[in-house]
């Protein structure tokens, strides 16, 4: 397992490959980047920028939404995974957002968890995102380097991992951390052919030294 040094120092080299590391959803408001998040569930964000545009232009506010039919919305968004429950989520969040909170998106975890479609890991994204606010948001990417680099457990869950990764990164890194270890996953260290022969962080990863053997 690394400790709290040696997952900053990993942190850091990633930083090198990829100083530039954020979020690849396109959005112009924090009720549409909500959106965008809602939608990037088991999909790709570059799939979810390419419908975007014309469902934004569509729905510009949270009213124009929430009084939509799912089945009108679904049109805008149906070459993306699961676009028919989407599209039902993102109709329901609108009217509760409409409903409990004047139409603006909330800034805490809980408030944000209350809507239609947002789990823990949307709210840690939105509120990293939007608000500044300091989270640190498990996605798969995250989940799998975390484990391949000894970083969490092997059987650790998304939760164990994100509360592990909290305690062995300063609060300040944690938005730029997450983000890094996106691109890490996408671009380095990718789930079916990862690119162990080549990585600076060979040396301190047990599960690369044994798949270059």
């Amino acid at each position: 397992m690394l400790d709290s040094k040696e997952t900053q120092y990993a942190l850091q080299e990633m930083g090198k490959m990829f100083p530039n590391a954020t979020t690849s959803l396109i959005a112009d408001s924090d009720y549409h980047f909500l959106l965008a998040v809602i939608l990037s569930a088991q999909t790709t964000d570059k799939a979810v920028n390419k419908v975007t545009p014309l469902l934004f232009e569509r729905y510009k506010y949270p009213i124009d939404m929430a009084n939509a039919d799912p089945k009108e919305v679904a049109e805008y968004i149906k070459t993306i995974g699961l676009y028919k429950n989407k599209a039902k989520y993102l109709v329901e969040c609108s009217k509760m957002l409409v409903e409990n909170f004047n139409s603006v998106v909330p800034k805490t975890h809980k408030e944000l968890m209350s809507l239609s479609g947002v789990g823990r890991k949307t709210a840690d994204v939105v509120l990293a995102e939007r608000f500044g606010v300091p989270a640190f948001a498990v996605d798969t990417h995250v989940h799998r380097i975390s484990k391949r680099l000894a970083i969490v457990p092997e059987d650790a869950t998304v939760r164990e991992t994100e509360k592990i990764l909290m305690s062995k990164v300063p609060k300040e890194d944690w938005i730029k951390s997450h983000h890094r270890m996106i691109f890490w996953g996408r671009y380095q260290c990718m789930a079916r052919a990862p690119k162990c022969e080549t990585c600076p962080l060979l040396e301190i990863c047990q599960e690369g030294q044994k798949r270059i053997k």
